[in-house]
């Protein structure tokens, strides 16, 4: 029935949401739930990309006065062009780099125990991260970044092509590793994820287009809304979380997370798709 496929593109929609912005995995996420609600087919693997786009239109709607004034200021105010640049050069990277390898780490990585490995590493690197002396700290503020600092971290962001490392993971972490606060690496994070997932979302559409049909259209409808409503409330709650706390927590999220990964796989609980 519909309604039965509805309902699991609103829990999918919920979990991109409430996962794409923390340093978490999204894509670990849904690889288990669509696994648990057995939504994992080819057609359910387009959707998990498109519904990114709903989590993007609520970073635009929690940024949009910061990104309407760089919008509006790039053709007089260096300022502004320095960031809507280092954007660009940070997307760069995830672009190429993605059309060399995507199809290589879509059929090789997208295992259980890639994915629970890299859960696992990435909160050991994250508890790293959080060890940092404040004297390491060169950027306040992420309209202080130079191009170079972009690159680098648009080059640290092609880490989460990995399923399980987290894009938002790999740039606020990574970010913070190279010397970024944690409020310039989440806000350049924010940042660079309007391009990047915008960019994955059409192309996935573009490239499957052969799987979908019109009568496909209220499931993605609905993904998508929840998707954004979810990481409306998420986007607005980090924001207020990082003022005042580390990313410590998640990092034991994420090793226990990992730990129950495995355990599924090895137990046979979960049915991971090829």
């Amino acid at each position: 029935m519909d309604i039965v496929l509805w309902v699991k593109a609103a829990i999918m929609g919920v979990v991109e949401g409430l996962t794409e912005f923390l340093p978490i995995s999204s894509t670990g996420h849904l690889i288990l739930a669509g696994a648990l609600l057995g939504f994992d087919d080819a057609k359910a693997k387009v959707f998990d990309i498109a519904i990114q786009t709903g989590a993007i239109f609520a970073v635009i709607l929690v940024y949009w006065e910061k990104i309407h004034s760089t919008v509006v200021a790039l053709p007089r105010q260096p300022k502004a062009r320095r960031l809507a640049l280092n954007v660009l050069i940070g997307f760069l990277p995830a672009v190429v780099l993605g059309l060399v390898f995507g199809k290589m780490i879509k059929e090789n990585l997208f295992t259980p125990v890639v994915v629970a490995s890299t859960f696992i590493l990435g909160g050991f690197v994250i508890l790293w991260a959080e060890k940092r002396p404040p004297g390491s700290i060169r950027i306040e503020h992420v309209d202080d970044m130079t191009p170079i600092d972009a690159l680098k971290v648009g080059l640290v962001q092609c880490f989460a092509m990995i399923p399980g490392t987290s894009r938002s993971g790999a740039t606020i972490i990574g970010g913070m590793l190279l010397g970024l606060s944690r409020k310039a690496a989440t806000d350049f994070s924010f940042f660079l994820a309007i391009p990047t997932l915008i960019g994955a979302g059409v192309y996935s559409l573009y490239k499957e287009r052969a799987l979908l049909s019109m009568a496909d259209l209220p499931m993605f409808a609905i993904g998508l809304v929840f998707s954004f409503v979810s990481a409306w409330l998420c986007v607005k709650w980090l924001l207020r979380y990082i003022s005042s706390h580390s990313f410590v927590p998640f990092a034991y999220y994420r090793i226990v997370f990992g730990i129950v990964v495995l355990a599924t796989a090895w137990t046979g609980a979960v049915v991971w798709a090829d």
